[in-house]
């Protein structure tokens, strides 16, 4: 591995919120973090040895593209830099479908991502590869830590400070508050809906398997390796004043947030992957909620804006 970037550069170290993490929810993050984990492993011999039904595939399917989705377009997209306009009905879906990803409340979510932006890859970054260095076993470390150690840090990003239009925002506010409750569903949901679709037991126990274990691992690995991987390697085809990279096999499981060099050259854009070849599912989903006239104001990439951002060949 060659790495050539440069230790983070010192940066004002932002405000913690005044509301830390507590010891159960660390613990809580501990076991949404190693239970799917284990799952993930244990998926291949469970699908050979008891077998993958019709209805697992499905329902593992329609979850990870709805919480997916609500993560990339909603959590991301919208909610954090504003690449579009939503209508309230969609506003709503959107945060029901993020916050159904079990990875953080609305407002946490995107107070965390907005501090990362403005110190990306330095200093108060929360979840930065090159915190420990440059050097093979500090970057290896890093990307341990970018990936999900990150998770288990005591202090939070303060939301007043980063997300202060969200937190006047009555939604949102109640997206926070009823976090717990939308997760439980999304952990419990699967795998009723596989016991009603076999009416069965063992239905409903695969069904949680793979709709929920299977399909939250899945998603939180991808969604976390955007923060490690798409930190370190890839392709840099516009200019960013960090390390973020191009990586072209997350694409289709990341719903085209692995195009993440255009995504910190120009943070509001609503297209990631902008060049040809590059597929980004999500961006084509606001252009269907934009044709609908549920979203609007949407912030397409100009040739002008791209090519002011292009490094010369």
């Amino acid at each position: 591995m060659t790495v050539t970037a440069e230790r983070p550069a010192p940066g004002p170290k932002p405000e913690a919120d005044p509301e830390p993490k507590t010891k159960p929810e660390i613990i809580v993050f501990g076991v949404v973090v190693a239970a799917p984990l284990i799952a993930l492993i244990a998926a291949i011999p469970f699908a050979w040895g008891w077998g993958l039904g019709w209805s697992d595939i499905v329902i593992a399917g329609v979850f990870y593209v709805i919480t997916g989705l609500g993560v990339t377009v909603g959590l991301h997209r919208h909610f954090t830099h504003g690449s579009f306009k939503a209508k309230r009905p969609l506003k709503i879906a959107l945060g029901i479908a993020g916050s159904l990803s079990m990875e953080m409340s609305v407002l946490d979510w995107v107070a965390t991502h907005r501090k990362h932006h403005k110190f990306s890859d330095k200093e108060g970054d929360p979840h930065s590869p090159w915190r420990f260095g440059t050097g093979f076993r500090a970057v290896t470390k890093g990307l341990l830590w970018a990936h999900m150690g990150w998770l288990f840090e005591t202090d939070r990003a303060n939301r007043e400070k980063y997300a202060p239009d969200l937190v006047k925002d009555p939604d949102i506010v109640k997206f926070h508050k009823y976090f717990p409750v939308l997760a439980i569903t999304s952990m419990v949901l699967p795998g009723l809906l596989g016991g009603l679709l076999t009416m069965s037991w063992w239905g409903m126990a695969t069904g949680f398997f793979w709709g929920t274990l299977v399909r939250i691992g899945l998603l939180h690995h991808v969604t976390w390796s955007i923060n490690s991987i798409c930190h370190v390697f890839g392709e840099e085809a516009f200019e960013s004043r960090d390390k973020s990279r191009n990586v072209w096999w997350l694409a289709i499981p990341s719903f085209g947030e692995s195009w993440h060099n255009l995504h910190h050259s120009d943070p509001t854009c609503a297209r990631h992957g902008v060049l040809k070849g590059q597929i980004d599912l999500s961006a084509g989903v606001i252009r269907w909620f934009e044709k609908a006239g549920w979203a609007y104001d949407v912030r397409w990439p100009t040739p002008e804006r791209l090519a002011a951002k292009r490094i010369a060949a």
